[in-house]
């Protein structure tokens, strides 16, 4: 379980109670975002909210619990688009295939980058939310082991590990670029990005030395 330090205070039900929690954690994205997080003080949440101090304690104890619920509300919302798209199908070829979980990566970051960095380089991680994070992850390299093994365009002689190297390959190739790089590079990272998994998982004798035996 999370320590007390990370929990919200209470989950309101009344629509008024709901709207008002909802503008604290909109205003303390915004105030992350532009002051990050040593300077993202409760004081100029409650402010940028529009509402006291004291309101903003009913429903945090502090800006940690505030970090750690943007950072959980933005991993569901992550997960929620990935679901969605496979439920939707998978594209016939390889390059494509990869191109869909490459560009939910980077719809998942490109919103505001400023606030992702502090969400997931400052902010704190309760465990429910490292567990959540930790399925999530195996559930995509379960799917994109599956899609691997049944293109016959896939050359890798282990399958199961490249999975693992495409799925942790995308999330921190997407989070490094949205952390240094330019927004206007975006399609030509994705680009690049999908060209070097396709070509690593299409080349001839690739992980043929890791299982000789």
């Amino acid at each position: 379980m999370a320590s007390q330090r990370l929990r919200p205070r209470k989950s309101p039900t009344q629509q008024r109670a709901v709207k008002t929690r909802e503008r604290i954690l909109d205003a303390a994205a915004r105030v992350f975002a532009e002051h990050g997080y040593a300077a993202g003080t409760t004081n100029r949440i409650a402010e940028a909210a529009g509402h006291s101090i004291g309101s903003l304690y009913q429903y945090f104890p502090n800006k940690d619990a505030i970090l750690a619920e943007l950072v959980t509300a933005h991993a569901r919302d992550g997960i929620a688009s990935i679901v969605r798209q496979l439920r939707d199908g998978l594209p016939d070829g390889l390059e494509e295939r990869l191109r869909l979980f490459v560009r939910a990566a980077i719809d998942n970051h490109r919103d505001d980058p400023a606030l992702h960095r502090v969400l997931f380089e400052e902010a704190p991680r309760p465990p429910e939310l490292l567990d959540m994070l930790r399925r999530a992850e195996e559930q995509a390299i379960d799917t994109v082991a599956g899609m691997l093994s049944a293109d016959p365009a896939v050359r890798v002689a282990d399958t199961a590990m490249a999975a693992r190297l495409v799925v942790n390959a995308i999330e921190s190739l997407v989070h490094r670029f949205f952390a240094h790089g330019a927004a206007d590079d975006i399609d030509r990272f994705e680009n690049e990005v999908v060209a070097m998994l396709t070509g690593y998982l299409t080349c001839a004798g690739t992980g043929d030395a890791g299982t000789a035996s």
